[in-house]
Order: C-alpha cells, then structure tokens, then sequence
C-alpha cells in the first residue's frame, strides 16, 4: 500500500539520491509531490522483498548513511493507524517499554535505591529509542535548503553582525520577519490579554542577583565545562562525558567490566560533583571531540549573562532568563490594581536570555529571543474556569506521561475527558491549554502536526504539579514552543521569604471563624539600642515568621536558652535575646483568610513558533520548482496586499493613487510594484508572503474594476474598486473566507483583460 505523502512530516534530501532510490520501483515517484528517498527506502518494505531494499551498493555512503540516520522518525499513531504492519511490527517493542515503566513504578513504590531507579529510567530511555528506530522517517516533500534560502535572500532574518562572520545564536529579523513577528505579538494581545482582560506589565531586563537566587536560577542554570587547552573551544561537561562513555561501550573491543563501568557513570551522572567528573575526565583520558586535544578541569558555567550594575561593580545583576520573575515582584501592586480579587492575569511580552552552549537550528536555539507569558494567580482551592466551558469539547492530541511510560502513542483526547479523567490536573490548566491550541492553529499551525506532551515525573520542575508543552512536529523533529505549567504557589513563597514581604492574598469566609494566633512581640526599646540602623529588618522578619516557626522559637526558650538565632536571609544572621522578645497567643474572630496563590503559566517561545509557520507554510509551486513562498495566514503576513498597475501608462495611474490612499487610510499594509512582467511581480510578493494582489489593467480605466489574485490558489477575481479595499480588509482580518468572495464574484480570467491603453478620447 502506498502512503499519503501528505502526513508524513521531516526533511527533503537532494534530488540526486531521489532519482537513485527511485529505481528500485516505478510507482515510487508517479507524483508531481517530492518524495525524499528516506521516505523511499521506507516504503520499500512494504513494496518488495528485503533483496531489493538499498543498501551500501547500490547507493552512495551519502544516501546510504541518510536513510539509517533518518529511518527513526517516523510519525507513529498515524503511520501505524494507516498500516496494521507497521502497528504489527511496533507492538514489541511498545510491550518492551510497558514493562519497563511498570518495572520503574514498582521501584519507585518499593523506594529502591535511587541508582537502581536512574539505571531503571535509563534503560526506559533506550528502549523508547529502539521502539523510535521501527518507526518511518518524517517527510512532506519539504526542502530545508529551499527554505532557509528564501528566508535569506527575502531578509525575513539573518545571523547578527554577518559582515563580521556572524555570532551564533543571535539573530537580526529584516522587514518581513520583524512584520510576522510583530503581527504574531499582536495576535497574542488580542487571543489573550484583551479576551480574558490581563494585566499587562513591562518589566525590567536587568535583574538583580538576590531576585534570581530566590527563584532558583542561580543555582539551577549552573553546568560544568571544559576547554580545550589549544583551542580554547568549550564543552559542556556532562554532555562530553556521557558521549565518550556510551561510544567507548558500544564498542565491541570494550570488555564487559569496562562496559558496565560506564553504563554505571551515565546512570548517575547528574549527581557527580565537579571532583568526580574531574576525575572520570583522567581516568577514561578523555579528549577534545573536535581536535583530540587536551581539555582543562571543570569550571561552573552558568548559562545566565552576569553583569555589574552601576560604576562601583558591587551590585551584580543578571539579563533575565524568564520574564515571569518581573511579575511575581510585582504581584502585591498587581493585585491592589485588581481590588485585591482573584483569580486575575498578567502578561508581559520582552526577550530574555541564555547564553546556551551550543545554540543551533536556527530560530530553536538561541541567546536571545522574545518571550510572551503569561501568570494567572488562582485560589489553589478552586482551580475551576468560568470560561472553561467553552474549550471543553477541544479534541487535542494528548502525549500523556502514562502513554510515554508505556510505549504507547499520543492520542485525542477531549479536554473534557482529560481534565475528568485527572489526565490535566485542574480546570484552568485545561482552559488555558486548549486557548494556546487555539492561538497556535489561528497563526498558521497546522494542527496535524502539533501535540501537547505531559512532562514525566523525572523532568517535572519539583515546585510543578502538572506540566504540559506544545510541541510542533518540524524538520528538527518535535519542537517545544510553549509551555504550560501549574507552578503552584512556589514563587511568591520563595520571594516572600528572601524579602518578608507578605505576597498573598485574602478570600471572604462563608462565615466568621475564631482562630487561635500566636504571635511574636518585639521590644522595640531593646531592639533599637542593639541593632541600631538593622532594627526594623530584623522586626520586619519576625512580622512574618509562620506559627510552626514562632513555636520552634517558644521551644528553645522554654528549655532554658536565653537566646535564638534568627536568619535575616541566606547570607545574614542575628542573634535575639529572650528579653527582646514576647510570645503572645489569643483568639481572635476572622471574616477573611489570607493564602499564597497558586500561579498557572503558559509561556510562548515567538522565535520557535515562528520556525514552525515558516515550515508549515513553505510551498513549491507545481509548475516551477524555483517559485517558493510562504502560505502564512493573511492575519500575521507582513503585507497584506500588492498593488500592481498592469504597466506604467499614464491613464493608470489615478487608480493607482486613488486605490493607496484608501488602503492606507483603512490601515492595510501593502506594497506597490511597477517593475518587470505581471508574473514576475506575483512571484516576488508571493515569497514574501502576500496573500492578495490588486491588479490595475487598463479595462479599469472603463469598467471602474481591478482584478484581485488570491496567493496560495492563485485565482483571481475581478470586483468594483469601490468594494475592493474592504474585502482586502475583512480577507485580511479573518472576517470573511476566499471562499466566499469567489463565489460572490466567480472566477475571472485573466487573459480577457485588454493589453492596449485607452485612445486618447477615452
């Protein structure tokens, strides 16, 4: 059976090695469609006997050494739900990894040694890649190459400072990216923060260390590298180690002691220290990948940009890494703005930075890219949506932890489903990931190829209760571009206890309480005259010690101590006198109660979405492989229509004038283009991505009419020019279908329009 090659996703190899596997059957390559050879040499399987599979000779080592690199990366549920052979074929290997995630889940219940786990989870690992290897590659007939030139040549974006060489990783966007990028934002704003009325902020880059520190990054974005002595390149450590180790045992020279040995290291790798790692670095004398050079000891490498804030270099700062910390900072002022009510949201939009090791793939993986997130704080009793409701009928392809335990393939799922089932964990998560599946299907992608991934629980963050990602299939493979996380209350609880300022909030009680305080006084005389200038932050912070603190302190000074000690923060300590202080408890009658709010976070990579529409809307015209465009939306093009006078005779060019000031004064960005043939002006806007043009002819100089082309189809109506500028602006809007105005109006063709000017009478 031959499969559609419009489900199969992935990367498009030169067509010299499609015309070699081409040989091997005639049916292989009957349509116009561009077939890779991967895709090829997949469908051999099913087409003839494993005699005539290419292998080493009768294919170069280029071709050959491509279709085994690619032959893992298939698309699984439909590839299987197409072919009962290939569901047949992966059912092994699914049982396979089933009884491994019940192995690691037996483990976990029976707390096991933490070694025997990781050992567990890493063996899981390979057994999902060898169910992977038995899947087909992805391919829709998509030339990378093709791509990224058209992106190049169009100056969509290019590598920063590429007159000096570039710099990995950063990226400048020209006109047409900075428009799709900017139209994208504004998108967002509108799916988002104007429909469920956000609070939208614009927080600082630069970020003081304690902020981070609070938050983990300082600590959690540490790796260890090395360099290379000669060269100076640098490697991350880990990465380094776990490379060499598996190599050296898969090695058929390697004995089973040394094997073992190594397969021991990688298990535990994450928990070696730095002496460790140092260690395995001399003993298995490990050597640059690149030049076989020596390499230097470890050093942290944090993957945060530092930098010194102000002239006296005392004040260490950070270009931030998340935009979110400006938010929770700003909660207590957010929430007074919103009459102190939950749940409410706040969003900001800004880039953020990674000073990443190996940035690569374009877009994917870089050092600086733009952000939009957004926190919604809720009352972590009541995760319930109001709006939930209306999403809740979604059908998502849903990749949940279980079904990635056990080796079985995503699925779709209702959201309904999934959120009564305990798939999604609350109501508000679910509401917030069918609106992301909503805002990534209006912006171009396609939905074929996108899923939502459940994080497992050894890659949950340890402050998550349930984590989801939007992941788009791409040529880079599956591709994170937003994340979706429940946080819980972690944040506002990490930051409240480096600065002892309370960020919670108040709910009314059903009906007034009596609740039993306990509360430490300070004598305030005493604390002046020893503390002096520290007097108020050392009052500040027992304000805000919670009663299993201020008991622990009652504790100590019921056994006889005259004395406690007091952490101001992580660097500062005090010590307090049993005079200074007084421990009072009483009752008190309460209407509210105070609690730390729970945060839900969707987080959009701009950057990495962007990658995604760029290859889902990459075309090939049929009739010339040169001709490539790309098929965004009308509503996130950069232009939305070309004004193209059929030549530059006089007689047309009132309309020309008329026809601009009205789609400038209905704010329609479009380009005009008077230059070369008619075909050559639609294929020029047609690369960047215009999805109308206005053609002006010389009929209209009697009918009052132009001709309007739509791009991806490239037919063409003729209307009243009096009509023509709305339509452009309800097409362009979403408003109305192409559809729509074809029917209205029926196909014109253009070969009926006059080629000759007006007489001079006319």
């Amino acid at each position: 059976m031959l499969l559609p090659i419009e489900i199969v996703v992935g990367q498009y190899f030169r067509s010299s090695t499609r015309q070699v596997v081409g040989k091997f059957h005639p049916l292989l390559f009957e349509s116009r469609l561009l077939f890779s050879p991967i895709v090829a040499a997949r469908r051999l399987l099913y087409l003839s006997s494993p005699s005539s599979l290419p292998n080493k000779k009768t294919l170069s080592n280029w071709a050959y050494k491509k279709i085994n690199r690619y032959k893992p990366l298939y698309v699984e549920k439909i590839m299987a739900e197409l072919d009962p052979k290939i569901a047949a074929e992966l059912e092994p290997f699914r049982q396979s990894v089933k009884e491994q995630g019940d192995l690691i889940r037996q483990l976990k219940a029976d707390n096991a040694p933490e070694l025997d786990i990781k050992k567990a989870v890493a063996e899981l690992k390979n057994r999902k890649t060898q169910k992977t290897l038995q899947l087909a590659p992805p391919d829709s007939g998509f030339e990378r190459a093709k791509m990224e030139d058209l992106i190049k040549r169009r100056f969509f974006f290019d590598n920063s400072f590429a007159i000096y060489g570039g710099i990995t990783g950063q990226f400048d966007f020209g006109p047409m990216g900075c428009a799709i990028k900017n139209n994208m934002i504004d998108l967002w704003r509108k799916h988002f923060v104007l429909q469920e009325q956000m609070l939208e902020v614009d927080c600082t880059v630069l970020t003081p260390e304690p902020v981070l520190k609070a938050s983990g990054h300082v600590e959690r974005f540490a790796d260890l590298m090395v360099k290379d002595l000669a060269t100076g390149e640098c490697f991350r450590l880990d990465h380094l180690i776990k490379a060499h180790l598996e190599k050296l045992a898969s090695n058929s020279k390697t004995s089973d002691e040394i094997r073992q040995e190594c397969q021991s290291i990688v298990t535990k790798l994450d928990g070696l220290s730095k002496e460790q790692m140092n260690e395995i670095l001399q003993k298995f004398k490990i050597k640059s990948p690149l030049t076989g050079n020596d390499l230097s000891e470890a050093i942290e490498f944090n993957l945060m940009f530092s930098t010194m804030i102000g002239p006296s270099g005392q004040v260490k700062g950070f270009l931030r890494p998340e935009t979110a910390q400006g938010i929770f900072v700003n909660f207590k002022r957010l929430l007074e703005f919103n009459h102190r009510r939950l749940p409410f949201a706040a969003a900001q939009v800004g880039n953020a930075f990674r000073n990443e090791i190996s940035p690569r793939s374009g877009l994917i993986r870089v050092r600086e890219f733009t952000l939009a997130e957004i926190e919604h704080f809720v009352d972590p009793s009541n995760k319930s949506h109001p709006k939930y409701e209306t999403i809740a009928d979604l059908e998502l392809n849903l990749y949940t932890a279980c079904n990635q335990m056990d080796g079985k393939a995503s699925e779709m799922v209702r959201i309904r489903d999934a959120v009564d089932g305990k798939i999604i964990a609350n109501e508000t998560l679910a509401y917030f990931i069918g609106r992301i599946y909503l805002f990534m299907v209006k912006v171009g992608v396609d939905p074929k190829r996108l899923r939502f991934r459940q994080h497992m629980d050894n890659e949950m963050a340890h402050y998550a209760t349930d984590c989801w990602d939007a992941e788009c299939l791409t040529s880079y493979g599956w591709v994170e571009c937003v994340g979706c996380a429940d946080r819980s209350c972690f944040d506002l609880l990490q930051h409240t206890k480096t600065t002892n300022v309370k960020l919670v909030a108040e709910k009314d009680l059903p009906a007034p309480k009596i609740v039993n305080v306990v509360e430490i006084v300070p004598n305030k005389g005493l604390m002046g005259k020893h503390f002096k200038a520290n007097a108020q932050k050392v009052m500040t912070r027992l304000s805000v010690l919670d009663e299993s603190e201020i008991k622990c302190i009652e504790q100590t000074l019921n056994d006889g101590q005259n004395e406690f000690i007091l952490n101001l923060d992580d660097e500062n300590k005090v010590t307090i006198t049993k005079e200074m202080v007084t421990i009072k408890r009483y009752e008190k009658k309460v209407h509210v109660e105070e609690f730390t709010p729970g945060v839900i976070e969707p987080s959009f990579g701009i950057g990495r979405i962007m990658h995604t529409l760029f290859e889902h809307s990459f075309r090939i015209r049929q009739d010339d492989e040169q001709r490539t465009y790309f098929a965004l939306p009308a509503v996130v093009c950069p232009i939305k229509c070309s004004l193209l006078p059929l030549s530059n005779h006089n007689a047309l060019k009132p309309f020309v004038t008329r026809l601009s000031t009205q789609l400038s004064a209905a704010d329609i960005s479009f380009k005009f283009d008077d230059t070369g043939s008619i075909g050559k002006r639609y294929a020029r806007t047609d690369e960047i991505s215009v999805p109308f043009a206005i053609t002006i002819d010389f009929d209209s100089c009697k009918d009052e009419m132009v001709t309007l082309r739509e791009r991806d189809s490239t037919e063409q109506i003729r209307m009243p020019i009096k009509n023509v500028v709305t339509i452009v602006k309800e097409l362009s809007m979403n408003l109305r279908q192409w559809d729509d105005v074809r029917n209205q109006y029926g196909i014109f063709d253009p070969s009926q329009s006059s080629s000759e000017p007006p007489s001079s009478s006319q």
